[in-house]
C-alpha cells in the first residue's frame, strides 16, 4: 500500500476543520495534508510505553485509522509510563483500555484492534493494509520480525527503543535506506541486554521517544521534512543530549541488501536464541556435550525446604536496588554480573537455589554454576514474583 496520495482524499467536516485548525494554517500541512492524514492507516505494534504517546498523538493529529497489535493486560507497574491506561484499567485488556482513551481524544478516529502476538505466521497479513508501521516493541525477536516484514512489504518502519535513561529512534525499511539489520545484523546473546522489567526505565523516556516516532510517522504520511532515514537518533536523558549517527544501507544485508538471503519471515525466537526450549530443564533438550540447564524448584517446594531447615543457600542475582524493594528471608545478594568474581563465596557442597525477579536471570546463573562444577543447583521458577503469588502475598511485586 503506497502512502496516501491526492487522489480521492476524504473531505474534512466542519468539526474537523475546527479540531485541526492549527494544522490547516501550516503551509506544510494545509487542508490537503490533513485530508491525507484522514486517509492514512498506521499500525502500532504494541500499546505499551512507546505505543501510548505515539498512538495518542497520532489520534490527536487526525490519522484516520490506527491499528493496534497487543495481547497483554494492564498491570499496575505499567502506569508509571504507559499513559494510554489508568488506574481503573488495571486488569483490563490493553486494547480495550487504549480504544477508550483514543476515542476520548478523538472520536473521529477508527481503531482496528488486533488482539494477538505478532508472529512470523501473521505479520505480513496484519501489516499489509497499513501505510506506516510504528514499532513499539520491547524485545529482539519482535523487533527483527517487524523490520523484516516491513522490508518485504516495502513499508516504512518508524522505529523506537528505550532502556533505562536512553532512547533511540530511526526510520527503517524505506527504499534505498537502511534497515534495522544494517545496524544490528545479529541480535545480542540472550541475556546480555536485560529487559526494562529487569533494568528499569525512566517513566518519561517513552513519552519522548514515542512522540518522535509519531512525528516521523506524520512526516512520512505527508511527505514533508527530512525523516530519520539513514540517521539514527540517540537520546540521553541524564545528560539531556541528542546525538545523531549516520547509517547506510549495507549491500550485504541479508534482508535489504543487493542479494538478500532472507526472502520470507523466519523463526525469530530461534534466531535470537530465546526459544523456550533453551531454558527447559532436563537433558532431553540438550545436544550431546552441551551443558544441561539446572532443574527448577517451585516457590512452594522452596518454602517447604526452608521451613524444614534443609541446608541450602538462596542466591539472589538481582541488582541492589531490586533487593531494596523486596527479598527472600536468608537470601544472599550476588548480582548476576558479579557472580563470576564472587563464586568463591559459595560452597559447592551446599545446595544452591538461584533466584531473580521472574526466573530468567537466575536460570542463567544456575547454568553458570553448573558449568563451574556445582552439582546441586536449582532455579526458582517464576522468581520472587511467583513467590509473592504462591507463598507470601505481602512481598511487593514490581
Amino acid at each position: 500500500m503506497a502512502l496516501p496520495d491526492a487522489g480521492a482524499l476524504p473531505p474534512l467536516t466542519p468539526d474537523e476543520v475546527r479540531r485541526y485548525s492549527r494544522h490547516l494554517i501550516l503551509p506544510e500541512v494545509g487542508v490537503e495534508g490533513q485530508r491525507r492524514l484522514k486517509q492514512a492507516r498506521v499500525l502500532c505494534v504494541g500499546a505499551g510505553g512507546l505505543g501510548s504517546p505515539a498512538a495518542m498523538y497520532l489520534a490527536a493529529a487526525g490519522v484516520g485509522t490506527l491499528g493496534l497489535v497487543d495481547f497483554d493486560v494492564v498491570d499496575l507497574s505499567n502506569l508509571q509510563r504507559q499513559l494510554l491506561h489508568g488506574t481503573g484499567d488495571v486488569g483490563r485488556s490493553k486494547l480495550a483500555s487504549a480504544i477508550d482513551r483514543l476515542h476520548a481524544i478523538n472520536p473521529h478516529l477508527h481503531v482496528e484492534p488486533h488482539h494477538t502476538a505478532l508472529t512470523s505466521a501473521n505479520a505480513l497479513d496484519l501489516m499489509h493494509g497499513y501505510h506506516v508501521i510504528l514499532d513499539g516493541t520491547d524485545n529482539f525477536p519482535t523487533r527483527y520480525l517487524v523490520n523484516d516484514a516491513c522490508v518485504l512489504l516495502r513499508k516504512p518502519n518508524a522505529f523506537g527503543s528505550i532502556f533505562r535513561f536512553e532512547g533511540q529512534a530511526s526510520v527503517f525499511g524505506v527504499e534505498g535506506g537502511p534497515c534495522y539489520r544494517c545496524l544490528y545484523p545479529e541480535p545480542p546473546p540472550p541475556g546480555l541486554v536485560p529487559s526494562c522489567a529487569e533494568a528499569g526505565v525512566l517513566g518519561v523516556l517513552p513519552g519522548i521517544i514515542g512522540t518522535i516516532q509519531a512525528t516521523e510517522t506524520i512526516k512520512l504520511l505527508l511527505g514533508i521534512g527530512q525523516p530519520l532515514i539513514g540517521r539514527f537518533l540517540v537520546f540521553e536523558a541524564l545528560r539531556m543530549r541528542f546525538r545523531e549517527l549516520t547509517l547506510r544501507r549495507d549491500p550485504e544485508c541479508p534482508v535489504c541488501g543487493d542479494h538478500p538471503t532472507v526472502t520470507a519471515l523466519i523463526d525469530y525466537e530461534q534466531f535470537c536464541g530465546v526459544s523456550p526450549a533453551a531454558l527447559a530443564p532436563g537433558p532431553a533438550t540438550a545436544s550431546p556435550g552441551a551443558p544441561v540447564p539446572a532443574p527448577d524448584i517451585t516457590p512452594k517446594a522452596l518454602h517447604d525446604w526452608m521451613a524444614a531447615g534443609t541446608p541450602l543457600v538462596v542466591v539472589d542475582v538481582r541488582e541492589p536496588q531490586e533487593w531494596d524493594i523486596c527479598h527472600l528471608p536468608g537470601a544472599v545478594l550476588i548480582p548476576l554480573g558479579e557472580l563470576p568474581q564472587r563464586i568463591g563465596e559459595l560452597n559447592p557442597a551446599v545446595p544452591v537455589v538461584c533466584q531473580c525477579r521472574s526466573g530468567i536471570r537466575s536460570a542463567r546463573a544456575a547454568q553458570f554454576l553448573r558449568l563451574q562444577g556445582f552439582q546441586d543447583v536449582r532455579n526458582l521458577t517464576g522468581g520472587i514474583l511467583a513467590w509473592a503469588d504462591e507463598v507470601d502475598p505481602t512481598v511487593p511485586k514490581y
